[in-house]
């Protein structure tokens, strides 16, 4: 299956020279959550303006769902809808004659069946004849979500969708942004709250300074990437580690109380089956044993500060 937005080769350079993106490639296949990572400037938000036609690529092209954002802009507009970071919001208007106001600025009919499931989905009906300036921000920012799902688009950006939103109204977020991925829509979001990718993501997308550093399915990702570590609590405390385990990069904590163990998947069974082998031989028992994995956040932190 042919991939509902393709990106190949786009740059943007400023009239001041300053480059915003680097030959970005990128294919997002219909109906996954693909989350788009990076510090602040590294050109999330010119590359999710060029491909919804704000700003205009210095090289390069775009296609959404066969159409050329530049030579087919309309069809390809049409295609796409955009929530963006800032509230930006008609606060005279009410929920509902906003919502449908945007539906027919991309010359869609009036639908007010669709209108009234989009506003239930967002749990806003109940709020559809009161005026947007009365709305708290998190109902706010469901506005803007509502707004650019009016005309029925197979593609939706979520510029830091949940920004400011608490952690409760975040979590009811995510599962709308689910249920728009179960009907159909294709999901490309950015965002700060890297546990959002870890939660929602099938696929992750790590830019820095223009660049795209990696794309990967989420799993596969932190399976290559993650640090894994087994963590063992002992019967006795020890002074020190014997020498016959110092192959194993062991460090001892907790007053010697607990030994550390650090692998990568690649060396799972084979190092975790040797070192058991080794402490029994060496006369170490232990009591307990926890392992733990890092987070997205960490290999993301990690990735962007060895670029640097």
């Amino acid at each position: 299956m042919a991939p509902i937005l393709k990106i190949s080769g786009l740059s943007k350079v400023y009239d001041s020279g300053f480059t915003a993106l680097k030959s970005v490639d990128l294919e997002i296949d219909k109906g996954e959550i693909f989350a788009l990572l990076g510090p602040n400037g590294a050109g999330k938000t010119t590359l999710i303006s060029i491909i919804c036609g704000l700003v205009s690529p210095s090289g390069g092209t775009v296609v959404a769902d066969g159409h050329d954002v530049i030579r087919d802009y309309r069809a390809a507009r049409a295609m796409i809808g955009l929530v963006p970071q800032e509230l930006t919001t008609d606060s005279f208007e009410t929920v509902w004659a906003t919502v449908s106001f945007s539906r027919g600025l991309f010359g869609k009919p009036k639908n007010p069946a669709h209108i009234e499931k989009v506003l239930k989905a967002l749990s806003l009906y109940d709020k559809r004849d009161s005026k947007v300036m009365t709305l708290s921000g998190g109902m706010k920012r469901r506005v803007l979500i509502a707004k650019a799902l009016a005309h029925e688009p197979e593609i939706l950006f979520l510029d830091e969708p949940t920004a400011g939103v608490d952690v409760e109204l975040r979590r009811d977020m995510w599962n709308v942004v689910r249920e728009l991925r179960d009907g159909g829509v294709t999901i490309i979001l950015t965002t700060h709250y890297i546990e959002e990718a870890e939660e929602m993501a099938d696929r992750v997308g790590i830019i820095n300074k223009g660049e795209l550093m990696l794309v990967e399915d989420k799993a596969e990702l932190m399976r290559k990437l993650g640090r894994k570590q087994l963590r063992l609590t002992l019967h006795e405390p020890l002074g020190a580690l014997p020498e016959a385990l110092a192959d194993h990069g062991l460090e001892l904590g907790k007053d010697g109380t607990e030994i550390v163990y650090t692998y990568d998947s690649q060396g799972e069974r084979t190092g975790i089956t040797t070192l058991l082998s080794d402490l029994s031989q060496n006369g170490i028992r232990f009591k307990d044993l926890d392992t733990s994995q890092s987070t997205l956040e960490e290999i993301f932190v990690n990735l962007v500060r060895n670029q640097q």
